[in-house]
């Protein structure tokens, strides 16, 4: 008898499909959130390409690990699940990482100083990059060079052991990044999802958030207006040194024109123009065309953040509103918080339902799951250690212990990406960044490398930590172990370091859940996140005083009704910048505060300071009936005039005794009759 033995193929061609499709998927979605954020036509290729990389790479390393992981638990079988061969797996780890590591330490904080320089020259700019980096370089020389000596005393100085360096190296600190920015949002995504599940409570955060982007966007265009008076005075030189940089001086003044819109700056004191020096040169305008740059893609930022305020709160306000009919319209308008508003299949009476039922019940469906899910990574960082049999993304990715399926691959990529993205949503909740966001359409060159970089930094580390959840045998035998795991954990330091450090991620944790943030504020004077809108409604529910919520619905109010400091362009109104406005300075403060807006459309000719309101209006719904009436009564005795009959007369000496020829010495007495204010002891004749 012949036995006829079956083998199973080595290759699978539905798996090679998938992962195609997935990596050009994968590759659209990339292409889709630049265009978001980037103008494509605009952008030249040299920052599109390397930005592209940056976000692309790091999506396919969360595909990439559930394949190595059905790959390297098939046992020669093939497992229902995607897998590749090994060798095929290595070559795309070695791509992805290399690129990344590249792209995030040599390519894009390059070309992001490039972009940032102000020169004209290529060479210029590139001389520029090179010095502005120079000192972060050096710096990561010198750590790379004291663990050289430490590598080389543990493990002797080899090729190999270089290369475990700079892995590790790298490793280490974007773990360290990782898992502070992954602790906070851990607690961020479920909160925020709670919070904004109350509509009334959600609409008093954007109220109370309100003035501080209204102060933001008043500085904005302050020092825009500065640095175009600057550049106004330069092309008003033609002698000297200025003409040796007319066409770099036309070409500042020619972007300055196409940036002006209705909206005028609200002080116009010589103080706020800068001074031109005496002697342009080349350093002079590329520091001006810099600056320039920074502030115009500032103004650009905070009118769009003001204008998605605004009409977020006025979305929030119409859907409270409708509560006593039962009906829901948004009205139109080309600019919302959202796409449901737009959908025409919806009748007001089921709008309603999906805006103040569905959605409200869906935020705290979700807030329940993800505070589940970010309950099961800490505890798994904590026990992974300890007992790994525990924890419990290992319990759902590999239940059986023996493979993983289709299942677990799509279990992992789930806990994969919600790690990623709570990264990053702490990346952009933590404050500590600078000026550097994200803009839909008009995004920085050097903010969108900068994003980029720090993307393709966090998602490496959190990849391998992921596979520290794992058990033993399944992390050891996958193809990301061979290449980074073992290079890791070259020395005992490295090696400890893996399962010690994620312990500290209660830091963060306990930090966001407990506000120790704002605590840190209050104590020295500065914050690292931006937990100031919860704060200030809990402690000042009555919204009074600067910034308070009042003061925020008051510029939502005005804005909306034409009359603010900002006329939205969605609206096309002209802006009443200058003519609404009354300013109040205080030493070490530059709020300006918004004046009630009247009939008049004059400039006033003199300053005058706005006192903080302390009449109450209809919005009464946080006092009680004795609060309510201890305003009433304060409001009467505070607004209230005194009569005239009730001032009395001011005692006056005789005229023989004063010494005095007139009556009185008061403006509006008898000196009005002569043409002017009476002067002791003289009179002026007309």
């Amino acid at each position: 008898m012949l036995s006829v033995s079956v083998s199973v193929p080595s290759v699978s061609v539905g798996s090679n499909v998938f992962f195609a499709f997935a990596l050009c998927f994968i590759s659209a979605l990339v292409l889709l959130l630049l265009r978001r954020f980037l103008t494509l036509r605009a952008t030249p290729a040299y920052l599109i390409v390397p930005v592209f990389l940056a976000l692309a790479l790091p999506a396919s390393v969360v595909l990439l690990v559930p394949i190595d992981l059905a790959s390297s638990s098939r046992d020669g079988t093939s497992p229902w699940a995607v897998w590749l061969p090994d060798r095929m797996v290595l070559v795309c780890w070695r791509i992805a990482y290399w690129l990344i590591f590249f792209l995030t330490w040599a390519i894009l904080p390059l070309l992001g100083e490039y972009v940032d320089s102000g020169y004209r020259e290529p060479k210029a700019r590139l001389m520029y990059s090179l010095r502005s980096n120079a000192r972060y370089q050096l710096i990561v020389l010198c750590c790379a060079i004291v663990g050289l000596v430490y590598v080389s005393i543990s493990n002797g100085f080899r090729l190999t052991s270089i290369k475990g360096l700079v892995m590790a190296l790298a490793y280490m600190w974007g773990l360290v990044l990782a898992i502070y920015l992954m602790g906070h949002g851990l607690v961020s995504i479920p909160r925020n999802l709670f919070r904004n599940a109350d509509v009334s409570g959600r609409l008093r955060r954007i109220q109370v958030h309100a003035p501080k982007i209204h102060d933001r966007l008043m500085d904005a265009v302050n020092e825009l207006e500065s640095l175009n008076s600057q550049v106004a005075q330069l092309q008003r030189r033609k002698t000297g040194t200025a003409r040796d940089f007319q066409d770099w001086i036309e070409d500042l003044s020619e972007g300055s024109n196409s940036q002006s819109d209705v909206r005028a700056p609200i002080l116009e004191s010589p103080e706020t123009s800068g001074t031109v020096p005496s002697i342009i040169t080349e350093r002079y305008l590329a520091d001006l065309t810099r600056r320039l740059q920074r502030a115009r893609h500032m103004k650009v930022r905070f009118v769009d953040e003001w204008d998605r305020l605004v009409q977020s709160a006025s979305d929030l306000q119409t859907i409270i509103n409708s509560s006593a009919s039962n009906k829901l319209d948004f009205g139109h308008s080309p600019r919302r918080s959202s796409f449901l508003p737009r959908v025409k299949f919806l009748n007001p009476y089921l709008r309603y339902q999906l805006h103040s039922n569905v959605i409200p019940a869906m935020r705290r469906a979700f807030g329940a799951l993800f505070a589940a899910a970010s309950a099961c990574i800490v505890w798994s960082e904590l026990i992974k250690s300890l007992a790994p049999q525990l924890s419990a993304v290992s319990l759902t990715v590999v239940p059986n212990r023996k493979d993983v399926g289709f299942g677990g691959q799509i279990t992992a990529s789930a806990w994969l990406l919600y790690m990623c993205s709570a990264a990053l949503v702490g990346v952009n909740d933590v404050k500590v960044w600078g000026n550097r966001a994200l803009v839909r359409r008009n995004t920085y060159g050097e903010s969108a490398c900068w994003y980029a970089g720090l993307v393709a930094r966090l998602t490496v580390p959190i990849a391998y930590n992921f596979l520290t959840f794992l058990p033993k045998d399944f992390r050891r035998n996958t193809t990301f172990y061979d290449f980074l795991g073992q290079l890791i954990n070259l020395t005992p330091l490295w090696s400890g370091f893996d399962f010690i450090f994620p312990i500290f991620i209660l830091l963060p944790v306990c930090a966001t859940l407990f506000n120790l943030y704002g605590r840190i504020k209050n104590v020295f004077g500065f914050g690292l996140a931006d937990e100031d809108d919860y704060n200030d409604v809990e402690n000042n529910p009555a919204g009074y005083g600067l910034g308070g919520w009042r003061e925020g619905r008051d510029l939502i109010d005005r804005e909306l009704n034409g009359f603010g400091s900002l006329a939205v362009s969605s609206r096309g109104g002209r802006s009443t910048w200058a003519s609404d406005r009354s300013e109040e300075h205080s030493p070490g403060s530059s709020r300006l505060r918004v004046a009630a807006a009247d009939g008049s459309r004059s400039p006033r000719p003199a300053q005058r300071t706005v006192a903080t309101p302390t009449v109450v209006d209809g919005d009464e719904e946080d006092e009680n009936f004795f609060q309510s009436f201890a305003h009433r009564v304060r409001n009467t005795f505070e607004t209230a005039n005194t009569p005239q009959w009730f001032q009395g007369e001011p005692f006056r000496l005789p005229r023989w005794m004063s010494g005095d020829n007139t009556t009185t010495t008061e403006e509006g007495g008898i000196s009005r009759l002569f043409g002017g204010r009476a002067v002791p002891g003289r009179l002026r004749l007309g």
